[in-house]
């Protein structure tokens, strides 16, 4: 099935507003939603509908909830979010860091007690929109072993910038610290398909190339990444007294409760340290220098990060966005959700 980004968008709010959320929350939640489908990263787009919609429904979202923003110095500040949707509050929480950043020149925003946000290089690019170089990194539930490991302690943790430059590109960069996706390990078990033996490991510890023998993830690059997924759990977990590692809460053992989730914004001004003309030029000449590298066989181009999210937004703006059509028919059916993910373990069994 193939929609248009303003009929996704439209779905979901509705949706979403069925379940109980308030309308500004729904809002936002679909935009950010919608713009992971429009760049062709389904795995946080509407995929995630019937989950949210299950959890505020239960109470586990709060659908109305009382956020609290406190500057804590000239350049930090935290920002409560009472549980509520994580999409809404990681917005407002960069929106309040750019324009801290505008002022002094650098902005640290930790957000504390939210709900999953999403992709993270949605807020990024709200900050490169405006002249400025983010980052922003998040906790999410333990399913990765600490590289030589035998059992799950940290999450996927993932970490996102975006930088300006003179032209229209903007340099995207959103990345989970695990070699690959749970939902790639879901799709093999599907096709009853191997997978490649550098993805995860089974109950022992050892690399398996059974998708149904996986017992969790493994960190990129060996303990590069797990030192990686170590300094996001601090950034965005313990700076914020949220718990860490082994203590984050479970995406879905229970929808009831909120998931008092951390996550921390920095924005960065140019044009404090240098001249932001000058800057946003190079980083143009960068990306020009980098597109005129030659390609090795078989790549075709060399791309920069975030450029063919770009390429595949043009296409689904030209041909509607593609759905799977089980996704499709719960959106437009009355049906808030299947009580499909309460009690689950955290890949959702």
């Amino acid at each position: 099935m193939r929609v248009s980004k303003q009929e996704l968008f439209h779905l979901i709010k509705q949706k979403l507003i069925k379940a109980g959320l308030n309308e500004g929350a729904a809002h936002d939640v679909s935009d950010v939603l919608t713009f992971a489908d429009h760049r062709g990263i389904h795995s946080h787009g509407a995929v995630r509908v019937e989950y949210y919609a299950e959890r505020i429904a239960k109470g586990g979202i709060t659908a109305n909830p009382n956020y609290t923003f406190e500057q804590t110095g000239p350049a930090s500040a935290v920002f409560s979010g009472d549980n509520g949707p994580g999409h809404q509050a990681a917005k407002q929480a960069m929106e309040k860091a750019i324009e801290m950043a505008k002022n002094s020149g650098v902005a640290v925003v930790g957000m504390k007690n939210i709900s999953h946000s999403g992709a993270l290089g949605y807020f990024v690019e709200m900050a490169a929109e405006q002249d400025m170089v983010a980052l922003s990194m998040c906790q999410s539930d333990p399913m990765v072993v600490p590289f030589g490991g035998t059992e799950p302690y940290f999450g996927t943790n993932p970490i996102a910038y975006s930088v300006p430059s003179a032209d229209e590109r903007i340099i995207t960069f959103d990345m989970a610290t695990t070699v690959q996706a749970w939902g790639k390990v879901l799709d093999a078990r599907s096709k009853n398909e191997s997978i490649p033996e550098t993805w995860a490991v089974d109950a022992a510890g050892a690399p398996t190339t059974n998708a149904r023998d996986v017992h969790a993830l493994v960190p990129i690059a060996g303990p590069k990444g797990y030192g990686l997924m170590m300094m996001v759990d601090i950034l965005s977990g313990s700076l914020l007294g949220v718990p860490h590692g082994v203590h984050v809460s479970s995406m879905y053992q229970d929808l009831t409760k909120g998931r008092d989730l951390g996550q921390i914004h920095i924005v960065i001004n140019p044009a404090y340290f240098t001249d932001l003309t000058a800057f946003k030029q190079q980083i143009s000449t960068m990306l020009d220098e980098l597109k005129a590298q030659p390609a090795a066989e078989g790549y075709g181009e060399i791309y920069y990060p975030g450029e063919r999210g770009k390429l595949r937004s043009a296409k689904y703006d030209k041909e509607g966005i593609e759905i799977v059509d089980d996704i499709y028919n719960y959106l437009v059916s009355g049906d808030v959700h299947y009580n499909r993910y309460h009690g689950k373990n955290r890949f959702a069994e």
